[in-house]
């Protein structure tokens, strides 16, 4: 049984047309009452701090420094606005998670802001949750499941830096992480490999993102 998603040449050619526009960056909001208008279609990603949530964003859109990406856990500590004008599209990088040093009441702030959003976020059509391949799903990475579950959120995860463990490995982690997405009630089933260093995977992330746009 297969775990991840195939498309053709025309739905991987119009994920490539729908990234290669120029992309802006249009705001950070810790609080709700910034929120731009709900406009367009919106794509959250999310995961735990560190995971390559800047990063995959950067590899995406082919900007080297359109997110800010830090080797320090915690960094994105707002909800970034990321968008592609008459694309009908932005992009959401939310706050990481599972950062151990953060202060209690900033953890309980983040998390409040994420489920505010999730919750209230009409034109927000799905949230990729990233998982770094080398870890697989953690604790903290099952209770933002359930938050999305709780949200009512369809969540698609997302491996990433794939590059970094063998064929055998990740053949294990597709299975083990195909597993427990069928438990969850707000889950989309197929999993996608990436690399934001080898470029793995990122022209299905692509094509995936624009077939959403499409409907």
């Amino acid at each position: 049984m297969t775990h991840t998603p195939e498309f053709t040449d025309a739905q991987l050619e119009a994920g490539r047309l729908l990234f290669a526009r120029p992309w802006d960056f249009v705001t950070s909001i810790a609080d709700m009452r910034q929120l731009p208008a709900s406009e367009g279609l919106e794509i959250a990603l999310a995961g735990r701090s560190n995971v390559g949530k800047s990063s995959l964003i950067n590899a995406l859109t082919g900007r080297r420094d359109l997110a800010r990406t830090s080797n320090t856990p915690g960094r994105t500590q707002m909800l970034n606005f990321f968008t592609a004008p008459e694309s009908g599209l932005t992009l959401v990088d939310m706050p990481g998670y599972g950062y151990a040093e953060a202060p209690k009441a900033m953890v309980d702030a983040w998390t409040a802001l994420v489920f505010s959003y999730l919750r209230g976020r009409p034109n927000l059509r799905r949230v990729f949750l990233l998982i770094d391949s080398r870890h697989g799903i953690k604790a903290n990475d099952l209770e933002t499941m359930q938050l999305l579950d709780k949200a009512a959120v369809v969540y698609q995860v997302v491996l990433t830096k794939a590059d970094k463990i063998k064929t055998g490995q990740m053949s294990r982690l597709l299975d083990a992480t195909a597993e427990i997405l069928r438990k969850r009630p707000a889950a989309y089933p197929m999993i996608i490999e990436t690399s934001s260093e080898k470029g793995l995977g990122l022209d299905v992330l692509r094509a995936e993102i624009a077939n959403l746009v499409s409907y």
